[in-house]
């Protein structure tokens, strides 16, 4: 009998009842704006920003409205203006290119290896087209970020980290978002801690985050973040920062502060998800497992396969077989953007050139959403649907 998968690819765990009651208890109080509180009360979103901080080990903290937000506020802080260039990855999703276009810069596209992660020679080559590098740390895949650090470091490169999918991840211990001058963050619902919409952004830089805070709508009200700089830092800034506002709201702060609690749990049972399919796609002909390097502690939210080289007809023939039997897969190699998904070629307002080695990657890459919801049972039966269905198209065309 041929097995079919019934679950849900789009189907989150539920919001824990500890954030749930503390949400009903924001919204009985009438107070959800971040700046409306009671007199000596700090309000969820001010100890938010302080347990994050505490969380990433760093000095100071933002929380805003989503993790797009916090991208655009991010290069702001730095500077960023009108024409100017700034590196990112060919390999990463629509609002980062458009976070790079919100400030009127321009995107210089760095390719991806067959790693999935930034191709560090591209970068070395192209250092000296721009002074910032938008780092993402696309589908939880990381660089080797000693390497890239170095070569950003020697070419005075400031570096923005993009963790929306490694919120929890490592690179030789050190935490996602940590190495760069700024890490932002993503709370949106498929992310590592879900309040629909959010984002954070931190950093150890006191002037780049004074320059945020007064970004996302703190008017004067800047002494009342608890993970913020000292008052005097504002004062060289205060009057000449606009207002971009973009500020995070009590009730989602509320959903937030018990589930940041439980992140380290959360991220092991991603990975326990994660490492099942993966055992289960090894060795299938025809399909390429993305090999995790030992440096690096991932979060398995998602995973990624390539179907290298095949012509693209087999590959939509792989997608549309696992989609009848019940499991969704996503593929970067389509002419045309669809969902969520699009390639460095979709955004036509961001000038690109073509990538002969990042396109081969990009027409082989099968992406997959493993939500807490699938058991590890559910995660077998997937490496087993996507496995066999991989197995009968290569096995056709080779005969």
């Amino acid at each position: 009998m041929t097995e079919v998968f019934t679950g849900n690819f789009t189907q989150q765990e539920p919001i824990p009842d500890a954030a749930i009651e503390a949400a009903v208890r924001v919204m009985r109080s009438g107070r959800l704006h971040r700046y409306n509180v009671a007199e000596g009360e700090p309000g969820e979103v001010a100890l938010l920003e302080q347990e994050f901080a505490r969380a990433m080990g760093v000095k100071y903290c933002l929380a805003v409205a989503s993790g797009g937000y916090a991208l655009g506020c991010a290069l702001r802080a730095l500077g960023v203006g009108p024409g100017d260039k700034v590196l990112t990855n060919a390999f990463t999703l629509a609002p980062v290119p458009g976070a790079i276009a919100s400030v009127g810069a321009v995107p210089v596209f760095v390719g991806v290896t067959e790693d999935l992660v930034i191709d560090l020679d591209d970068l070395a080559a192209k250092a000296d087209q721009a002074d910032v590098l938008m780092l993402s740390h696309m589908r939880g895949h990381l660089a080797d970020m000693d390497r890239l650090m170095e070569i950003c470091d020697a070419h005075g490169i400031r570096v923005v980290e993009d963790c929306a999918h490694t919120m929890g991840a490592r690179w030789r211990g050190r935490l996602s978002g940590t190495d760069g001058v700024i890490g932002c963050y993503s709370t949106q619902t498929y992310k590592h801690l879900n309040s629909g919409e959010g984002g954070f952004l931190v950093s150890n830089d006191p002037q780049a985050m004074a320059r945020a805070i007064m970004l996302s709508g703190s008017y004067m009200l800047y002494d009342r973040h608890l993970a913020g700089p000292d008052p005097e830092v504002f004062e060289g800034i205060r009057y000449n920062t606009p207002n971009v506002s973009g500020r995070m709201d009590h009730l989602r702060a509320a959903i937030l502060r018990p589930q940041l609690r439980d992140l380290a749990t959360q991220c092991e049972r991603w990975n326990d998800r994660y490492r099942a399919v993966e055992d289960g796609l090894r060795d299938t002909p025809g399909l390429t497992v993305v090999e995790r390097p030992a440096e690096e502690y991932y979060v398995g939210s998602s995973i990624q396969f390539l179907l290298l080289d095949w012509a693209p007809a087999r590959v939509q023939e792989v997608l549309r077989r696992c989609a009848a039997r019940g499991v969704e897969l996503k593929w970067f190699g389509g002419a045309e953007p669809t969902g969520f998904t699009s390639r460095y070629d979709s955004w036509r307002y961001a000038p690109s050139q073509p990538m002969p080695a990042t396109d081969r990657v990009l027409a082989g890459l099968i992406d997959m959403r493993l939500p807490l919801t699938f058991s590890l049972d559910d995660c077998r039966l997937i490496a087993r649907i996507i496995r066999a269905e991989v197995g009968a198209v290569f096995q056709a065309e080779t005969v």
